[in-house]
């Protein structure tokens, strides 16, 4: 009789719920035992035994309920389900949830799952006015091969995406994310970065403060104070481009690598990087400094190569190439630096200056030491020419011959040979530094010795021919010898100077954009499809346009 009487009162209550379904209260589906004494909870009726409530789409079972029927109020014990359809289902110990509001409240080892991924953490709210889930205690999801642990978290269900605002680590197989502020997209396996960040794996660290990266195919854009940093190696621009399954790394504006093994910085505003082919390419104001001898020397050109294994490095230079040292510079059309020979070859109309000599020629070899990383020998051949502007009075020290043999001592040339065909043309002066004569002849070879930078002593070998004119009898137009061209106002003296003007101003142009771009400090967009293939060849394509055109 009392179960008749259960079981009338609970079809009576469940035909004046489904009455008000379309007022979006709360609906109590199913029980097996109902309490309407009151007495337990004041103004709640108890439900106990399979419980099922629904409202607006959401059901929730669980194995207790209060059901506040005045304040379309429910509370949930044990056994707590709560499914919104297929895209969201959660359990716990203990839930609220309030139907005029559209909120659940649940707590006691919860657990949120959807589609992609699985959230553990103690307590979580649900607003699904505007379809978020959020946390303030710790927590971790699962999204298949990554686990993210965070102090709190929001879940935007319409986008997908979980926010974390404080203390998240992100781990899988390949590396592991920390920082402060992480957007993760749980079906794209996106994450966004905001603030200081590391990305740490078995190949390198990566910092930034602003950037992209893919979990699936573990690509990265970063795009605000950005660092790559190998056991030896480290990459930073303003915006940088990784792939870490082909090592690929391209860094745009203020880039700077530094090879720690090498003493080796490479500087520029594009560059290319393969970690696995030991190679870098660089442009655009490109500089790449080695560290000889408590001294640097510097490179340009328009394209830089850097190729080889640590102890073996090639640099390559092409268009416009120029060289820097505290005591010499040089400009030639490319150039050739091999580490392991201790070879440096200017090719195309080399031109170079030490200890105020200059010296040309079609081709020139600089040989350095690789025990004591000093300067050792130089050779110019095919029409070599050195001049040295007189200190005292307006004339030029010339030494013209078919092939030039230098040698150095502590990085500065002491001893030059000109072989074949030699022509000399020499300023003569006394202790009183007055011009005795000037010494114009030809020989088969001539061999230079100079002290603090001057030519101190000339010796002429085999029929030597010439003779020694004093100043009023030697005309202006025979003191040059021929192909004399003196380019002192283009010698590069200070590292500014080993940049071409355009390059300069390229320079200078970059600064300021980037300057601007850091101002803006703008949060990246969702990656697009053709930004993954940043860095690699662009597929040319052919405009509807055109192909009518063909036709």
């Amino acid at each position: 009789m009392k179960k008749h009487i259960l079981f009338i009162l609970s079809a009576f209550f469940v035909g004046l719920t489904s009455l008000a379904q379309d007022k979006k209260i709360i609906r109590i589906v199913h029980s097996d035992f109902i309490d309407m004494d009151q007495t337990e909870i004041p103004g709640a009726i108890l439900f106990t035994g399979n419980v099922q409530v629904e409202h607006d789409g959401v059901i929730i079972n669980c194995n207790k309920a209060y059901h506040f029927k005045d304040e379309n109020y429910v509370k949930a014990f044990g056994s707590v389900r709560l499914n919104q359809g297929d895209s969201i289902s959660m359990t716990s110990k203990y839930a609220e949830y309030n139907g005029n509001q559209k909120f659940a409240f649940a707590t006691g080892d919860v657990v949120l799952r959807s589609p992609e991924s699985t959230l553990t953490t103690d307590t979580i709210n649900f607003d699904r006015a505007i379809q978020q889930a959020y946390y303030n205690t710790y927590g971790t999801i699962i999204n298949k091969e990554n686990t993210l642990r965070s102090k709190s978290g929001r879940y935007f269900l319409n986008e997908k995406k979980y926010q974390f605002k404080t203390a998240v680590t992100v781990t899988n197989p390949q590396c592991t994310i920390k920082t402060n502020h992480l957007d993760f997209y749980d079906n794209s396996g996106h994450a966004y970065v905001f603030g200081p960040s590391t990305i740490t794996s078995k190949e390198n660290v990566i910092y930034t403060e602003n950037g992209f990266y893919d979990t699936k195919n573990h690509t990265s854009n970063l795009s605000k104070n950005s660092t790559i940093t190998y056991k030896n190696r480290k990459i930073k621009g303003d915006k940088i481009y990784y792939d870490r399954k082909q090592e690929f790394s391209k860094a745009i504006n203020n880039v700077k690598i530094t090879d720690s093994i090498n003493r080796m910085v490479v500087k520029g505003h594009y560059a290319e990087m393969y970690k696995n082919k030991d190679s870098m390419f660089i442009t655009k104001k490109a500089l790449v400094s080695s560290f000889v001898e408590n001294d640097s020397v510097y490179i340009h050109a328009k394209r830089l190569l850097v190729t080889g294994k640590p102890g073996e490095r090639i640099v390559r230079g092409f268009n416009n190439a120029r060289i820097y040292k505290s005591d010499m510079s040089g400009k030639c059309d490319s150039i050739h630096s091999d580490q392991k020979k201790g070879l440096t070859q200017l090719i195309g109309r080399p031109i170079l200056w030490s200890q105020k000599s200059q010296l040309t020629g079609e081709i020139m070899h600089l040989i350095g030491n690789n025990k004591t990383e000093k300067m050792d020998s130089l050779k110019v051949m095919n029409d070599a020419f050195i001049i040295q502007k007189d200190t005292i009075g307006n004339g030029y020290n010339q030494v013209k011959g078919l092939n030039l043999y230098g040698k150095f001592r502590d990085n500065k040339l002491y001893e030059v040979d000109m072989v074949k065909n030699a022509e000399m043309i020499y300023y003569m002066y006394n202790d009183k530094n007055e011009l005795v004569g000037i010494d114009k002849g030809v020989c088969s070879s001539i061999h230079l010795e100079l002290e603090d930078n001057k030519i101190q002593t000339v010796t002429k070998f085999v029929n030597p021919e010439g003779q020694i004119y004093p100043e009023k009898d030697l005309p202006e137009n025979a003191r040059k010898l021929r192909g004399f061209i003196w380019r002192g106002d283009e010698e590069i003296k200070t590292l500014a100077d080993i940049f071409p003007k355009e390059e300069t101003e390229l320079g200078e142009k970059i600064a300021i954009e980037s300057k601007k771009e850091s101002l803006k400090a703008e949060k990246p967009m969702e990656v697009k499809k053709e930004t993954l293939n940043y860095g690699k060849p662009e597929k040319k394509t052919t405009s509807p346009a055109k192909k009518k055109k063909k036709k």
